[in-house]
Order: structure tokens, then C-alpha cells, then sequence
């Protein structure tokens, strides 16, 4: 069994910051990606930033120069720092973990950008 779980989301002024926390734990041997993936209501799920085991990371458009991914491998933990909150980044951001063969979802922790 694994388990993904997310922190760290609240409500935020725009153009402030936030920090999001995912870690997984369990029968998992190898995580090659760990990402953050966002959605809201009537709208399909966007990749917001993924980072590989040995540190590549990629960015959405809309969120480059403002979010930050990180990862601590021998925690099997991502983080997203988020600077410069707009409205439009309202949405549940969800914490991914993949393996060559299996990707691993947690539940969502909301985030609230408004004044």
C-alpha cells in the first residue's frame, strides 16, 4: 500500500505565498517523478511543475518564475513554494509520485487565492 498526502494549502492575498508539502510512504522501492498537478471545478487536471530523481524540473508556463518544486529523495517527499499568487492559481493542487510502472495520487489540499 502507498499513500500520498498533501499540506500546506489555505487561503492567500494575492501576491503572497504559500508552500505545499507532499510525502509518500509504503511499499513503494523507486519514485522517478514526483509532480504537482492542479484543478478546478469543470476543468480538466494541468501539470503545475513535475521534478525528476535527479532534479530536472519542469514548469507550466503560467507559473514559471513564481512556483518552486523541490524534492527530498530519502523522504520521498516534493514541495511546491509559490510566490506571487494571482486568483487564476485558485484550484486543489494534487501531489503525484511515479514509478516506472505506477503513479501514486493524493487527495488534494485547496488553495485560495483572493483578497
Amino acid at each position: 500500500q502507498v499513500q500520498v498526502v498533501e499540506s500546506g494549502g489555505g487561503l492567500v492575498q494575492p501576491g503572497g505565498s504559500l508552500r505545499l508539502s507532499c510525502a509518500a510512504s509504503g511499499s513503494i522501492f523507486s519514485i522517478d517523478v514526483m509532480g504537482w498537478y492542479r484543478q478546478v471545478p469543470g476543468k480538466e487536471r494541468e501539470l503545475v511543475a513535475v521534478i525528476t530523481s535527479g532534479g530536472t524540473t519542469n514548469y507550466a508556463d503560467s507559473v514559471k518564475g513564481r512556483f518552486t518544486i523541490s524534492r527530498d529523495n530519502a523522504k520521498n517527499a516534493v514541495y511546491l513554494q509559490m510566490s506571487s499568487l494571482k486568483p487564476e492559481d485558485t484550484a486543489v493542487y494534487y501531489c503525484s509520485s511515479q514509478t516506472r510502472y505506477d503513479s501514486y495520487w493524493g487527495k488534494g489540499t485547496q488553495v485560495t487565492v483572493s483578497s
